[in-house]
């Protein structure tokens, strides 16, 4: 089955605990949770999932620090067995102290060194303007293959999903890839917006896909793929348990699908780990159903430019 690959893996989630505990410590002492406090539950919801990186940011404020985290994400993958790696962030949120969107990007392709491709994440909110700024980095720096879409929509936005059309079909002119957090336990109208308007070649969890066959359909047809995070949809009460997990239907659909961590040190996993839960968890699957998802997943990959 090894090498894996793994598409979906947050910077600002996936911190060494000691590393999360030196940075804090070299900042000044900042205070921080115990870490079954910290980490996801099962049954939380995604808001109080995404509450938790304000946590991981505080001490994410520094070039060097996210210079470092990536590096040593590029090296645990490694040991892990993985060979095809992502690694997606939200650069916005790591200039408190005045670092541009410029340097954070550069930080951290500095600190993955060739070893994974980085997509760069808006979030659900915020204006346009931050995706362009963000297609703009992306397009200046080699090492960036992709841009996101993350968190959710709030209820309360002045902006729709829409609205970041124009940025994404800039990011396609651009040559870079496009995945989107769509359908993560909402309708699957999200994931046909996603597809339709924004261009996503991925959509990320997409948890609510066959509640619609028309949105399986265009899946199909445009050949995306799914970036399936087991472990943390149990975590944000999207489904109960890995067993849950829609992945067997969506293989037997003939869906494309890649299996993925999110969030290496909130949800305790890892990507050997999370390929194992599958497995063992899953009905139906077997070794040859997820080889075929790590086959998949090394096709999907963003490619480097």
């Amino acid at each position: 089955m090894q090498p894996f690959a793994d598409l979906h893996r947050h910077l600002d989630g996936s911190l060494r605990e000691t590393t999360l505990r030196a940075l804090a410590e070299a900042d000044g002492g900042v205070a921080l949770p115990g870490i079954d406090e910290l980490r996801f539950r099962a049954g939380m919801t995604l808001d109080e999932a995404l509450a938790r990186f304000e946590v991981t940011l505080s001490v994410l404020q520094d070039l060097d620090a996210v210079r470092r985290v990536a590096d040593e994400i590029c090296a645990d993958a490694a040991a892990d067995g993985v060979s095809t790696l992502e690694i997606r962030f939200a650069p916005q949120l790591h200039g408190r102290r005045g670092a541009s969107i410029e340097d954070v990007v550069a930080a951290a392709v500095d600190g993955a060194a060739g070893r994974a491709g980085i997509i760069l994440c808006g979030l659900y909110g915020e204006p346009p303007a931050v995706l362009d700024a963000l297609v703009d980095a992306g397009a200046r720096n080699a090492g960036v293959v992709g841009i996101d879409l993350a968190g959710g929509p709030s209820g309360t936005d002045d902006v729709t999903l829409t609205d970041y059309a124009p940025s994404f079909r800039r990011a396609a002119e651009l040559g870079l890839g496009r995945t989107v957090h769509a359908g993560e336990g909402r309708p699957p109208a999200e994931i046909r917006t996603a597809i339709e308007e924004l261009g996503a070649q991925r959509i990320g969890h997409g948890t609510s896909l066959l509640d619609d066959s028309s949105v399986l359909d265009l899946v199909l047809e445009r050949g995306v793929t799914l970036e399936a995070c087991p472990t943390s949809n149990v975590h944000t009460g999207i489904i109960a348990t890995v067993g849950d997990h829609p992945i067997r239907e969506w293989l037997r659909r003939g869906v494309q699908v890649t299996i993925c961590t999110d969030n290496t040190l909130l949800s305790a996993v890892t990507a050997s780990e999370e390929h194992r839960r599958v497995i063992d968890e899953v009905a139906g699957m077997t070794d040859a159903l997820l080889a075929e998802t790590v086959r998949v997943g090394h096709a999907a990959a963003f490619p480097r430019r």
